[in-house]
């Protein structure tokens, strides 16, 4: 679909589209940037994430600031990742399945080791800059199934309070003109309630300009259903690291970080039916969402070695606060039957929404580690974190909508304890790993979007100057799609697959 005019809307109201996660800022819009994967470097994942306490490792430096200084020689690294998504989906009965499988950079990083001379108890200070990829956000789905629960329905209650005269085309007056105007003036709701108009999925109950109420031409019986959805994109964390190591046993770090969220997602909604009391036959519906943002947080991280084997660790991650950009279009296809004779119709605005700019701010985490390192044969690491879901906020705090939202998430997420559990066993030059993880659900109702639970297996070639790592997890999640606002339901098992490689060169 190609849109040929771009305007901003000067207001910021609910997008009340035909897939839960397109609806712009609400819920779901705060998990999506809220929860992250593990990724970063092939070791880190091998132990699925458990890295907290042990440091040493690049992109554990992002995880814990303090565990740059625990390096003891400069090194940079490079990890590539494959991701293979794939969504099992069952809708009223009908099970489908879907998914994608792409290559990005997961991680890349430096640690500079500086060491200090003298008698001092600051032995030694460490800068480090590091990329972790902290969401992938590339994906597909189809949905299928039959229901009794329309689009026209969808459409007629965006409709319900609109004066019909605000639907109608003027003398001169063109489809984009006037879904513009209504974006403009009037909202969201309006132009798919115009949408739904000019494309004959509903009508007015009385064919008078001030008419507020509204009937849907798409009867009543079963519906075929598809929801074809497409991501890309991707959320990433810069860090600057400073961290330094105080006496035998104690080190220190701060990281300084900025985010980038970059995410598109497409949704094209189709809908079929035979019913004898509808006139309207097909009805295909697309929506698009583009979203850019930026952030900022900062992190605070400490590890104690009690001796040679036995370390402890304790991490605070402040909030992220993003400022979010967001962009919409909308095209809408009808076939109807009328008197025997088959019409379509396509309304396409040709029109890109631009919002304005707002605030969120992401949940702090308090996490805390212990681990054993069996001198050079290996080691044994267990890490806890707690998630604070439902102080995320959305802002400007003092907008209307926003203080309803921010009282939803409230009421809605709740916090969330993980647990990463990973061992390294080495033998000569070799290093066999592997990881257990479980995410709880940050949602009160665990049935829209379940506990995430993984394991990982991996091993290392390490000859000194340079090493080679590789690595495998496996992610499993259950979560519900709504094809419709609050309706319709499907039930996904989503299954994450990440592969890992990783070159490091110690200098």
């Amino acid at each position: 679909m190609k849109h040929l005019v771009m305007k901003k809307l000067y207001f910021l109201a609910i997008l009340v589209l035909p897939c839960s996660q397109l609806i712009a800022q609400n819920v779901f819009d705060a998990l999506r940037y809220s929860t992250n994967q593990i990724d970063g470097t092939a070791r880190f994942s091998a132990l699925s994430g458990a890295f907290s306490p042990l440091g040493g490792e690049i992109s554990s430096v992002g995880i814990n600031p303090a565990g740059s200084s625990i390096f003891l020689q400069n090194q940079v690294s490079f990890t590539m990742s494959v991701l293979d998504r794939n969504n099992a989906s069952n809708y009223k009965g009908t099970t489908t399945e879907a998914g994608h499988t792409d290559l990005n950079i997961s991680n890349a990083g430096a640690v500079f080791i500086f060491n200090t001379s003298g008698n001092s108890n600051w032995q030694k200070f460490a800068v480090g800059i590091n990329y972790n990829q902290t969401n992938n956000f590339d994906n597909e789905k189809y949905i299928a199934g039959n229901t009794s629960n329309s689009l026209g329905k969808y459409f007629k209650d965006a409709a319900q309070g609109t004066p019909l005269n605000l639907l109608q085309l003027q003398s001169g007056e063109s489809i984009s003109d006037l879904y513009r105007y209504l974006g403009e003036t009037e909202g969201s709701n309006a132009q798919n309630a115009f949408l739904g108009y000019q494309g004959y999925i509903i009508d007015p109950v009385v064919d008078d300009p001030a008419n507020t109420n509204y009937i849907s031409n798409t009867g009543t019986g079963l519906f075929q259903q598809q929801l074809w959805g497409y991501a890309d994109g991707y959320m990433g964390q810069y860090t600057l690291n400073l961290s330094t190591q105080y006496a035998n046993n104690f080190y220190f770090g701060l990281n300084l970080n900025t985010h980038a969220i970059d995410y598109r997602q497409s949704s094209f909604i189709l809908e079929k039916n035979s019913n004898g009391n509808s006139s309207l036959k097909r009805i295909g519906f697309e929506n698009n969402l583009s979203v850019l943002g930026n952030g900022f947080s900062f992190q605070l991280g400490g590890i104690v070695k009690l001796n040679e084997s036995l370390r402890f660790s304790i991490t605070y991650d402040s909030p992220t606060w993003y400022t979010i950009s967001e962009e919409t279009s909308q095209y809408l296809e009808t076939s109807r039957i009328e008197d025997g004779i088959t019409s379509s119709t396509v309304v396409d605005p040709r029109i890109i929404n631009v919002f304005q700019d707002y605030r969120l701010q992401t949940p702090y985490k308090l996490s805390a580690g212990s681990a054993y390192v069996f001198g050079a044969k290996g080691l044994l690491s267990f890490e806890y974190a707690f998630k604070d879901y439902a102080s995320t906020k959305f802002g400007p705090s003092n907008d209307p909508y926003f203080q309803i939202e921010n009282n939803t998430i409230k009421n809605t997420l709740k916090g969330s304890s993980s647990i990463k559990l990973g061992g390294e066993y080495r033998w000569n030059e070799l290093s066999f790993r592997g990881g257990l993880s479980y995410e709880e659900s940050p949602l009160k109702d665990s049935d829209l979007y379940g506990d995430k639970k993984g394991f990982s297996l991996g091993m290392g070639y390490n000859v000194g100057s340079y090493s080679i790592d590789f690595s495998y997890a496996r992610m499993q999640q259950d979560q519900t799609q709504s094809l419709l606002p609050a309706q319709n339901l499907a039930q996904l098992d989503v299954t994450e697959n990440i592969f890992l490689l990783t070159f490091n060169i110690n200098l």
